[in-house]
């Protein structure tokens, strides 16, 4: 049977420290950071810019108005639903560690 991995991403194995490693390891998160932030930024751009254009929202609005009231209440249903099922496994793994 394989052994359970604790810690994924930049972080060092729970056996041993980080020696020289940490600049390597603060360097590499900081460039993951940055390019996280900046690729928000174009998905943002390039989102509100298709928005504009294709002016859907207004079509769907104009004919079927309670279709897109239900999906939208849906969508935010989902989403909320996400979020606190991440924040339970979050405190379901901190009371399973200590």
């Amino acid at each position: 049977m394989r052994k359970h991995i604790q810690d994924t991403g930049f972080h060092a194995p729970t056996d041993r420290a980080l020696g020289r490693e940490r600049r390597t390891v603060a360097f590499a998160e900081l460039v993951a950071g940055v390019a996280l932030a900046l690729s928000i930024v174009v998905l943002a751009t390039v989102m509100s810019v298709g928005v504009a254009r294709a002016d859907v929202v207004e079509g769907v609005v104009g004919h079927e108005g309670s279709l897109f009231g239900i999906a939208l209440l849906l969508g935010l249903i989902f989403i909320g639903l996400g979020g606190i099922s991440a924040l339970s496994d979050q405190r379901h793994r901190e009371r399973r560690h200590n």
